[in-house]
Formats: structure tokens, sequence, C-alpha cells
């Protein structure tokens, strides 16, 4: 007996932004940690008050550059700890990033975009 036919999965990420660009430009700078220099430099989305819902990840405009190790401390003792911890003010270094990637422009349509409907 044949399987029946499959039922296409939906995808959840179409109204999340996704940028290879950005999260290439993100990657290309130090640890976000004031002082670290470890490598390798991974990209890290900043989940609270994002547009992240249950296991969603948020659009790539709320990234920031951590190192492997820092990355994994950011999961590990949640972003509120971790921002304290080490004194950084996660939103708004992601919109530092934000404001000067290459994608800028396209990153203000979008949330212009998403503000107003």
């Amino acid at each position: 007996m044949a399987l029946p036919r499959r039922i296409p999965k939906q995808r959840n990420r179409s109204d999340r932004w996704r940028s290879q660009a950005h999260c290439t430009f993100v990657r290309s700078h130090h640890c976000s940690v004031p002082g670290c220099d470890n490598m390798p430099i991974e990209v890290a989305h900043v989940r609270s008050g994002s547009d992240a819902g249950m296991g969603r990840k948020p659009s790539d405009w709320f990234t920031i550059s951590l190192c492997r190790d820092h990355h994994s401390e950011q999961h590990n003792v949640g972003e509120a700890s971790f921002a304290e911890r080490h004194g950084i003010d996660l939103h708004a270094l992601a919109a530092e990033f934000a404001a000067e990637s290459p994608k800028a422009a396209e990153i203000r349509l979008e949330q212009k975009e998403r503000r107003h409907g």
C-alpha cells in the first residue's frame, strides 16, 4: 500500500525579515561584549522586545555580534541577565547594527511597513 500524499509544510518565517548580507555585516565585527576578542563571531538574535514569537527567531535586524562563548552565555543566563552582567543595551546595539548595515534602507522600509500595516 502506498503512503498518502504529504501535507506541504507551512512556512512560518514569511513574516520575518531575513538577510544574509546583514548577517554577514554583523558577523564582520568583534564580539559586542566590551574587551572581548574571542573568535569565532556569531550572529546573535535579540529576542525580548522583538517580533519573535514562541519558538520563532526574530527578524535579522534584531541581531548583534557575539563570540561563540558569549552567544552561548546569552542563551544560558537569559538576555536580561546577560545584558546587565556585561553592561550592554542589546536593543540599542541591534538598532546601531541595523542603522549601519548595507541593508539599512531595506530595514527601515520593512520596519515602517510593519508599523503601518
